[in-house]
């Protein structure tokens, strides 16, 4: 199964007779037929079973082996990639190998390099290690196959995979670092790993940190139940991981053959890939390799494994971990700020919405971190000439039960009087309507920072910054912007979590600002953000998708459809507006303030997105 530079790959733990390979060599047979994945992962040494002990001597067990693969092979209508364990002669020694196989071909043959010989393990009293050998292939089943350590490639899918086996992982040098800096963005890793208290962990930090140091997905498949004998128990601790993420994972201890799946996304590999300077160095330390080259049919149909994440942003796991981190980031940005500029005081203007309320909950955290009196946050609420009783009510309650000094200064007549000034028809609800409410608000804002020796906090945060839906040098502008790292999603996050976990008496007002419609409230009451520019959940989810994702257009609208049940014709149109407002307001970005940085993407124009601000796309 592979689409659209997703593909499909399972590890599969079969049920095992230890040293019937002819047995197990059936049940690996049927277990590939029922494989949805294009690339299937076995145990490693799963023909025979790892505990074979001295039999690996015998020729009984290595010429039932080879019968096995054969049979194996000949019965293999798949076009999947599969990859097996099996001990193999070569020269009078014995060899642990993966063998890589599609349809009836043998693409390969790899050896493990690293032989674990100490406590439970007795590997070099069996086998000899892949490091020391000179042969670049064997002869198996009649036929030349490439041997040593490959890399199977498949140029038109952008799919580099190389293959590890168990103990090759856990060297201080693994194999899999090295395939890294030659393209590899796949490692395929058989194993035997027994269990034991606390190896899990062991084992699945040992991936994670594999997967997220090579920038690729690793795919560790290891020994069950089945092989348990003498004083070694296996648990089958099956683990898909993609940059440092866990992506599918079992560990059941279950008698029966077990398949997971999980959808890997190779644009998104690729794309931190390229953006991993890492990988692009030149090290002194490489291995002797050979490359063979792999084809992959793409499917017509595919049916991912779960639903994609509509709200990306937004923590899953741990949602009180990711708050108390969030919110820390932002707090104490905000802390350093306020005390390398020795502000007195803090002005912030609050409307009742989103934005301004978790800049405001963020502001009076920090000035309890200080040990400053939260009366020394001067917050402004403006109402104009669309502010609706709802927000200005809760932007007043809000304010009031913060214990910060509450200014309500009305702009209404002000802007008015500005119309006349420069000429505008005030029944002539346009951009200039709008943008003369939001610069005049800033405009008191600064100038009462600057009235008290303080600093004005920005509230926009980096969805409205990514569609440029914000008035330049309006609230465009500030003296620290303090929510421009955090996605609207993840606002509407952070503020039922202060809501929650640290402002519990304001859990009615906070619900409210929450459940209000999104809204600048420039023209009437009725006014709607998400009218103008699409829900906030699909832009957010293509702005994950270009940023972190690496995503272009023809990829975001094929997962909208997939992940919001859109139709083409929807997820077309939101593709392009979203991406037409994204290019032609970078110049709003080019002046952005300071803020701290709170995802693993940014639009900061000084660290983490350059780009020109006249560039064109449409």
């Amino acid at each position: 199964m592979y689409q659209n530079n997703f593909i499909k790959v399972a590890c599969i733990t079969p049920v095992l007779e230890v040293g019937n390979p002819k047995y197990n060599a059936s049940i690996i047979s049927n277990l590939i037929k029922e494989s949805k994945a294009s690339i299937n992962v076995f145990p490693e040494l799963c023909l025979t079973g790892y505990s074979c002990g001295d039999l690996f001597y015998q020729s009984l067990l290595l010429d039932d082996t080879l019968e096995g693969l054969k049979t194996l092979i000949d019965n293999n209508n798949t076009e999947s990639i599969n990859v097996v364990g099996m001990p193999l002669d070569i020269n009078g020694s014995v060899f642990n190998v993966a063998v890589c196989f599609q349809g009836k071909n043998i693409l390969g043959v790899v050896p493990k390099n690293i032989l674990p010989n100490s406590h439970e393990f007795y590997e070099k009293r069996w086998f000899k290690s892949g490091m020391d050998i000179n042969i670049s292939s064997i002869t198996l089943l009649n036929k030349t196959v490439p041997f040593g350590n490959l890399i199977f490639k498949n140029e038109q899918a952008k799919i580099n995979f190389a293959i590890e086996l168990c103990e090759d992982m856990w060297s201080p040098l693994a194999p899999s670092n090295i395939y890294a800096t030659l393209g590899c963005n796949m490692t395929l890793n058989l194993s035997a790993s027994n269990e034991y208290l606390g190896k899990s962990n062991i084992r699945r930090s040992c991936i994670l940190d594999n997967s997220r140091r090579n920038s690729g997905c690793y795919i560790y498949t290891s020994s069950g139940v089945n092989e348990s004998t003498s004083d070694s128990v296996f648990s089958g601790h099956n683990i898909i991981a993609v940059n440092g993420l866990l992506i599918k994972e079992t560990e059941n201890f279950n008698p029966n053959s077990e398949i997971i799946y999980a959808d890997i996304d190779i644009s998104e590999i690729n794309f931190i890939r390229r953006n991993n300077t890492n990988l692009h160095a030149k090290y002194p330390i490489l291995m002797q390799h050979q490359v063979v080259e792999w084809n992959l049919m793409e499917t017509k149909e595919y049916k991912f494994e779960k639903q994609l994440d509509q709200t990306p942003f937004i923590p899953k796991e741990n949602p009180f971990e990711s708050f108390n981190t969030i919110s820390s980031i932002q707090e104490y940005a905000l802390f350093k700020r306020i005390k390398h500029s020795k502000a007195s005081t803090l002005v912030i203007g609050v409307s009742g919405g989103l934005d301004s309320t978790l800049a405001l909950l963020v502001a009076v955290s920090a000035f309890k971190k200080l040990q400053y009196d939260t009366k020394n946050i001067i917050a402004v609420t403006m109402p104009g000439l669309g502010t609706s009783s709802r927000t200005y009510s809760n932007a007043l309650t809000l304010m009031e039960k913060l214990g910060v000094t509450v200014l309500n200064i009305s702009i209404k007549d002000a802007c008015l009087e500005h119309f006349k000034m420069i000429g505008h028809d005030e029944n002539n609800v346009d951009v200039t309507y709008e943008n003369t409410q939001a610069r005049y608000r800033t405009l008191i804002l600064m100038n009462l920072a600057n009235k008290h020796n303080g600093i004005v906090l920005g509230t926009g945060d980096l969805s409205e910054l990514a569609l440029g839906w914000c008035t330049y040098n309006g609230d465009q502008m500030s003296m620290y912007g303090i929510n421009a790292g955090i996605p609207k999603t993840l606002v509407r996050f952070m503020v039922y979590k202060y809501a929650q976990y640290k402002y519990p008496e304001l859990e009615e007002v906070l619900l409210d600002i929450i459940d209000t419609p999104i809204s600048p409230e420039l023209t009437n009451e009725t006014q709607k953000t998400e009218d103008s520019v699409g829900k906030y959940e699909i832009n957010d989810f293509i702005l994950y998708r270009f940023l972190h994702s690496g995503d272009n257009e023809k990829r975001i609208i094929y997962l909208l459809q997939e992940t919001f049940n859109l139709s083409l014709e929807d997820a077309k149109n939101y593709t392009k507006k979203f991406f037409f407002r994204f290019f032609t307001q970078q110049f709003k970005r080019q002046a952005l303030p300071d803020g701290p940085k709170v995802l693993d993407i940014s639009l900061a124009p000084r660290s983490d997105f350059k780009m020109p601000s006249d560039i064109k796309r449409w």
